[in-house]
């Protein structure tokens, strides 16, 4: 579904490097989709002083040091549902009904948060748009 590519900023052929593997990548016949959305990632900037990415979408990360991983993930995380036509969602559901059970099974639970005073809870669901439509078919509240 996606393309991540990481590289070392700091190494002296990091250029060529990048044309080399989109060469290949070009040669595996891999969807231009693929391509246009691969997620660039310009790894051990902390070893440049204040780096700032000159590539258009790239990403600057140190994975030694943590810094940029929260960014890398949540571009990951979008690039995912945008490529898969999911969407992250949080829905109340009544305990006493299959609706939590429904989405266990159709969806991917995230987190459930309970509301035991009213017997519902706030569920953050991964879910495609048909198993949503069938989700609001099924229960209509």
């Amino acid at each position: 579904d996606l393309i991540v590519h990481v590289r070392d900023i700091t190494h002296p052929e990091t250029i060529l490097q990048k044309a080399t593997v989109l060469s290949v990548l070009k040669n595996l016949n891999i969807p231009s989709h693929l391509l246009d959305s691969m997620v660039e990632v310009h790894n051990k900037v902390d070893l440049i002083e204040r780096y700032k990415p000159t590539e258009e979408n790239a990403l600057a990360i140190s994975a030694l040091h943590g810094h940029g991983l929260e960014e890398l993930k949540e571009e990951i995380e979008k690039k995912i549902l945008t490529a898969t036509g999911k969407k992250i969602l949080t829905v109340n559901v009544n305990l006493e009904g299959p609706q939590l059970s429904w989405l266990y099974k159709e969806a991917t639970v995230q987190e459930v948060e309970v509301m035991p005073e009213d017997g519902t809870a706030r569920v953050k669901v991964i879910i495609g748009n048909s198993a949503f439509g069938r989700y609001k078919n099924l229960f209509p509240n």
